[in-house]
């Protein structure tokens, strides 16, 4: 079995910039839908509570999409062996795009991120950016 030809370094800077801008984005939907939560639910009562539930409230379920791409960005930067190639990380940032656009509307996510970027300037502006990374 051959092994995926190594990545060119700028296949791999693209990713990580992507990256770096989507976990922006991750953590500025999740302020933005802790604040929506606490409002209707009144405050989590600590850091530990929200982990439990972002894992397990139905509330938060349609971050996940985003949550999982994350985890595959990070551990196909971290593989050794077999090693990345430009393939593997072109595809990912076709996914990035993919899911942070309405062609995924028919899952629910899209519905839901754009209502969140209609309510949350801040998650407006990194989507924004975000954009122009992908493009």
């Amino acid at each position: 079995m051959a092994l995926p030809e190594p990545a060119p370094n700028g296949a791999r800077e693209k990713l990580v910039e992507v990256r770096q801008t989507l976990l922006v984005l991750h953590k500025a939907l999740l302020d933005s839908e802790r604040t929506s939560y606490e409002i209707v639910h009144g405050p989590i009562a600590s850091s530990a509570a929200f982990l439990q539930l972002l894992i397990n409230d139905h509330w938060f379920a349609w971050l996940r999409p985003i949550t999982t791409l994350v985890v595959l960005i990070d551990e196909t930067l971290a593989a050794k062996k077999p090693p990345a190639s430009s393939k593997d990380f072109e595809r990912l940032v076709n996914d990035t795009r993919a899911l942070l656009s309405p062609s995924r509307e028919a899952n629910g996510f899209w519905q839901r991120y754009s209502g969140v970027m209609q309510r949350d300037p801040g998650v407006a502006v990194v989507h924004e950016k975000l954009e122009k990374q992908l493009a």
